[in-house]
């Protein structure tokens, strides 16, 4: 049971109003704003086959994937809860090909939100953990939140980033600049409440998470690098590590934030052409400020994501993030070349 000194997520962000002055007004009622929407999306993930939401919608997104039903109305969740509040001068969705303007009967505000609405969508049929992943940017002076380029911001420039996890729990885990911060939802009280403040990856690990299927595409720094790890005591590293691979990024991140590890999307011979397999504004960045704030690193492999300055809306670049000296380890054999 929660005790009288649980404090909820509103009480949370007033107090980072009040007495940090780390975010204002707008943007608390905001992040209010998506973690109701979450609790929407944790309620339809939560009745499976149950609400009718399993299988595929029959529709494709911009980036030509098969969308799932939840996908599609995980995606209306976040745009409904979000366009009315006076918070937001527009949306960008990775399932959407343009950012969603604001109705005119509607007041605007200043920020920006951006978000991957189902993230591991892949895994819904199956019951495994999925998640929504957000970020939430100023609008550029002179820009109205409708053109792409007002989204084509480097994660630097991030004021906040979260994600939600849906599993045997809902978690949400939040940045607003000032440490990352868990919250998970009691589902009697209907409040998202703080059980895990200023969470820390460690620098050190024995656990990686990539897809091994494909090895055989890989750059040699890569390949050197998880060879290293396989190799396991008899190898350079002399000591053994696991892999963990959920194949949904929320699952494996939140497991890096929680308990350390190293998580790697690298470019590869087959995402060559695409500049690597995750989004940079929709995963990447808000992954990196996320891990960054809990004391881990996050690079392409030969630069920091967050220093990204993207070139459209649904750029892609290569991800390794997680313990640092892990994280540091394999951008250094990048370097090397």
């Amino acid at each position: 049971m929660n005790g009288p000194n649980s404090v909820s997520l509103t009480r949370f962000l007033i107090e980072e109003q009040r007495a940090k002055g780390k975010i204002g007004a707008d943007l608390r009622l905001l992040i209010e704003v998506v973690a109701r929407a979450c609790k929407t999306i944790s309620i339809a993930v939560g009745k499976g086959a149950l609400g009718g939401v399993l299988g595929e919608a029959g529709t494709g997104n911009v980036q030509g994937e098969a969308q799932k039903k939840l996908d599609v109305l995980s995606n209306d969740i976040l745009l409904e809860a979000n366009e009315w509040g006076g918070h937001l001068a527009g949306l960008a969705s990775e399932e959407m090909d343009h950012p969603h303007a604001i109705p005119h009967h509607f007041p605007k505000g200043g920020y920006l939100l951006v978000f991957d609405p189902l993230d591991g969508s892949s895994n819904i049929d199956v019951n495994v953990s999925i998640g929504t992943i957000f970020s939430v940017l100023r609008c550029p002076e002179g820009m109205t939140g409708t053109e792409d380029e007002a989204f084509q911001q480097p994660g630097t420039t991030q004021v906040a980033a979260g994600y939600c996890v849906y599993g045997p729990s809902t978690t949400l885990v939040l940045t607003v600049g000032d440490g990352t911060h868990a919250f998970t939802l009691d589902r009697e009280v209907g409040s998202f409440l703080l059980t895990g403040k200023n969470l820390q990856i460690p620098p050190d690990t024995k656990e990686f998470a990539i897809n091994m299927s494909n090895a055989r595409f890989w750059e040699a720094p890569v390949k050197r690098y998880i060879d290293e790890l396989v190799a396991g005591k008899e190898g350079p590293r002399g000591k053994d590590f696991n892999m963990r691979w959920v194949g949904s990024m929320v699952a494996d991140v939140h497991r890096i934030v929680t308990r350390g590890g190293v998580f790697m999307y690298p470019i590869d011979a087959k995402t060559m052409d695409k500049g690597g397999r995750l989004r940079l504004l929709y995963e990447a960045n808000p992954m990196s400020f996320i891990v960054e704030q809990a004391g881990g690193a996050a690079t392409t492999g030969r630069q920091r994501i967050v220093e990204v300055k993207p070139s459209k809306l649904h750029q892609r670049v290569p991800v390794i993030l997680g313990s640092r000296n892990e994280v540091e380890r394999v951008t250094g054999y990048h370097r090397e070349g």
